[in-house]
C-alpha cells in the first residue's frame, strides 16, 4: 500500500488533455506564427485567476461551508457572465475581485465579488479602481448592483495603495446611493473596510456562520482585553437585532436567492417604477381571512384589546399572499414589507399589536424611517396599516433619543412624494396619529375599518373629558364607607370587620362606576364617527373589501404619478 499522499484534483485522469486551438472550422491546419503565440497568451490571461488557483485553496473555502465567487455567479444566473475589468497584474493584481454584468430573469445587473482564494480577497489599488469603474457605469446606465463580499480587507502589501482603493470605492458607491438599489451579501470574515463598503449599500444580507464589524475579536481582545467571539461581535444575531443587516438567513444559497427574490421588487433605478408582474389573483378578491382574524380577536374575553399579528392582514392583501418582509429581526411591534397588488410594486408599513401593543419605540421609529425613505427615492408607493396606542413612554427610550427618532420617522412620513394611503386598523391616538400618514401629513387617501379608535387619548382620557362625574364618583366612595361600616355595625358586626367589608364594597362600587365611563368614552369617543364628519377619514371600509378598495386607489393614483429622480430640497435628517 501507497504511502503516498495522494493530493485532490478537479482533473479527469481519463479526459485527453486539454488543447486550444485558434484555427476557423474546417480550416486545414498550416505553419504557425505570432498571432497564435499572442491569442494563446491572451486565453491563457482571461482564464488566469481561475486556473491559477490551486484546488487547495477551493477546498478550503469548502470547508468553512463557503463558495468561491464563480460558484456564487452561478447560484444568480444561468447565462455566462459578462466579465468587466480583467485587469490582474503578474502578482494578480486586481484578480481578487471579481467585475462583471449578468443577465437575472432579463434585467441587467451589476456584479461584483471577492475571490477568497486569491489573495483573501483582499483589496488593493487595482481593485478599488475597477470596483469604482463598475459603480459608476451601473450609475450611467441604471442599472441595479449586487456585490458579494468575502475580504480579508486592504492587501498589507500594496501599502497605502490598498487604503485609497477602498477611498475611491467608498465615493463611487455613495455617488450611486439614490440612484440605483445595491444589495450586498456578506460572506466569510469582513472587518474595516470590507464592512462600511457594502453598509454603504441599500440592503445587506448576512447569512450564518459569517462575521463583519469594525475590528475583529483579537482586536477588540489586545485593546480592551475582553474575549468576545464573531458571533457575539460582528453575528447575523448582532446586526439582525440592530438593523446593520436587513435580512439574516441560513447559508450562502439562502442569501443568493434572498437577493433575487428582493431583487424582484426593486425598480433598476429612481426614474422608473418597480417591474409590474401579472397576476391571477383577482383584485376583487374577498377577504374572508381579515374578517374572520379581527371577529376572533375583537369577540375574545378581552375584547378590544386583544392583540393580533397584522402581517395576516398583509398577506391576505397581497398578491397570492405573497410579501417580502424587511429587518425582520428588529423591532417586531413594526413590520415594513414589499408586496404586490394587482401586480404592482407597493410598501407596507403596519403596526403590530401581536409585540408590545405595536407601540412605537425608538428602533421601530428608526426601522420605518429608513424603509419610508428608500420606498421614496425609488418611486415605490406605500400602504400605512395604523394600529398603535402611540409612543412607548419611559427613562430607557428618553435616554435612547426616543424624541430624535420619532423625528426621524416624521420627517420621513412628511417628505414622502410616491402615492400613499392610510388605513387605520383600530387605535389611533394622540402624537403617534398625529405623525403616521394622516391627511395633514400628506396622505392621498385615509380609510378606515368600522374597528378604529381614534382620539386624543386612550381610555385615560375619560380623566378629562369626564373629570366631573368622576371627581363626584371618587368624593362618594367616602359616604359610601362610612354608611357600610353603620349598617354593618347595626347588624351586629365587629366595627373594624365592618369597615373592612364596606371599604371592599366601596372599591367594587367604584371599580364598577368606572368601567361604566370607559364603556361610555369609547361608544361616544373612540370611534371614527368624529374623524370622518372632520374630514380626517374619507372613508370606512368593510375587512372583506380590503384587498379591492386598496387595489382600485393604488391603480387610480399610480396612474397619475411620473416616476422620476427626486428634484426637490433635500432637508435635513437624522
Amino acid at each position: 500500500m501507497s504511502k503516498k499522499a495522494i493530493k485532490p484534483s478537479l482533473e479527469n485522469p481519463f479526459a485527453p488533455p486539454e488543447v486550444v486551438k485558434f484555427t476557423i472550422p474546417g480550416e486545414i491546419p498550416g505553419k504557425t506564427g505570432g498571432y497564435e503565440e499572442v491569442m494563446k497568451e491572451g486565453h491563457d490571461l482571461i482564464h488566469r485567476p481561475i486556473r491559477s488557483v490551486k484546488i487547495d485553496q477551493i477546498e478550503k473555502q469548502h470547508f468553512k461551508k463557503r463558495m468561491t465567487v464563480w460558484e456564487r455567479i452561478r447560484v444568480l444566473t444561468e447565462n455566462e457572465p459578462n466579465i468587466l475589468f480583467q485587469n490582474w497584474g503578474k502578482n494578480l493584481d486586481g484578480a481578487s475581485l471579481v467585475t462583471g454584468i449578468l443577465n437575472i430573469r432579463g434585467r441587467d445587473v451589476a456584479i461584483y465579488g471577492h475571490d477568497f482564494t486569491v489573495r483573501a480577497g483582499s483589496m488593493d489599488a487595482t481593485n478599488g479602481n475597477k470596483l469604482a469603474r463598475l459603480f459608476q457605469m451601473a450609475g450611467e446606465k441604471g442599472i441595479p448592483l449586487i456585490g458579494m463580499n468575502d475580504s480579508a480587507g486592504a492587501y498589507v502589501p500594496a501599502g497605502v495603495g490598498g487604503l485609497d482603493g477602498y477611498a475611491e470605492a467608498f465615493t463611487a458607491l455613495r455617488k450611486i446611493s439614490g440612484v440605483v438599489p445595491s444589495i450586498m451579501c456578506m460572506f466569510g470574515f469582513n472587518a474595516g473596510g470590507g464592512s462600511y463598503l457594502p453598509r454603504q449599500g441599500s440592503f445587506v444580507i448576512q447569512p450564518n456562520d459569517t462575521f463583519f464589524g469594525l475590528t475583529g475579536p483579537g482586536v477588540v481582545k489586545s485593546v480592551l482585553g475582553e474575549d468576545v467571539t464573531p458571533e457575539e461581535l460582528g453575528g447575523p444575531k448582532v446586526h439582525g437585532l440592530s438593523g446593520v443587516a436587513d435580512l439574516t438567513v441560513e447559508d450562502e444559497v439562502g442569501a443568493l436567492r434572498s437577493a433575487l427574490q428582493l431583487l424582484n421588487y426593486l425598480p433598476d433605478n429612481n426614474s422608473v417604477l418597480a417591474p409590474f408582474q401579472q397576476t391571477s389573483d383577482p383584485l376583487d378578491r374577498k377577504t374572508w381571512e381579515i374578517n374572520t382574524l379581527l371577529k376572533k380577536a375583537f369577540n375574545s374575553p378581552t375584547g378590544f384589546n386583544t392583540p393580533f399579528d397584522v402581517s395576516i392582514m398583509i398577506q391576505q392583501i397581497c398578491d397570492h399572499g405573497d410579501y417580502f418582509e424587511m429587518q425582520r429581526d428588529r423591532a417586531r411591534n413594526a413590520i415594513t414589507a414589499f408586496g404586490r397588488l394587482g401586480g404592482n410594486v407597493v410598501g407596507f408599513v403596519a403596526n403590530n399589536s401581536a409585540v408590545a401593543s405595536g407601540q412605537i419605540d425608538v428602533d421601530a421609529a428608526y426601522k420605518i424611517a429608513r424603509f419610508n425613505r428608500f420606498c421614496n427615492i425609488y418611486n415605490i408607493p406605500l400602504i400605512f396599516m395604523e394600529d398603535t396606542t402611540g409612543f412607548l413612554p419611559g427613562r430607557e427610550q428618553e435616554a435612547r433619543g426616543i424624541v430624535q427618532a420619532g423625528r426621524a420617522m416624521l420627517d420621513s412620513i412628511v417628505d414622502i412624494r410616491t402615492p400613499r394611503i392610510l388605513l387605520i386598523i383600530r387605535n389611533a391616538y394622540g402624537g403617534a396619529y398625529a405623525s403616521y400618514n394622516n391627511y395633514p401629513t400628506g396622505a392621498d387617501l385615509v380609510l378606515a375599518l368600522p374597528t378604529t379608535r381614534l382620539a386624543v387619548m386612550g381610555p385615560a382620557g375619560k380623566e378629562f373629558v369626564y373629570k366631573d362625574e368622576l371627581r363626584k364618583v371618587r368624593n362618594a366612595v367616602a359616604e359610601q364607607v362610612k354608611l357600610g361600616t353603620q349598617e354593618r355595625t347595626a347588624a351586629g358586626m365587629e366595627p373594624g370587620e365592618a369597615k373592612k367589608e364596606a371599604e371592599k364594597d366601596a372599591t367594587e362600587w367604584l371599580k364598577a362606576r368606572e368601567a361604566e365611563l370607559n364603556l361610555r368614552y369609547e361608544k361616544e369617543l373612540m370611534n371614527p364617527k368624529e374623524a370622518l364628519s372632520l374630514g380626517s377619514i374619507s372613508s370606512l371600509v368593510m375587512p372583506t373589501d380590503l384587498r379591492k378598495v386598496l387595489g382600485e386607489n393604488l391603480n387610480f393614483f399610480l396612474r397619475h404619478y411620473k416616476p422620476s429622480p427626486m428634484q426637490a430640497v433635500q432637508r435635513e435628517f437624522h
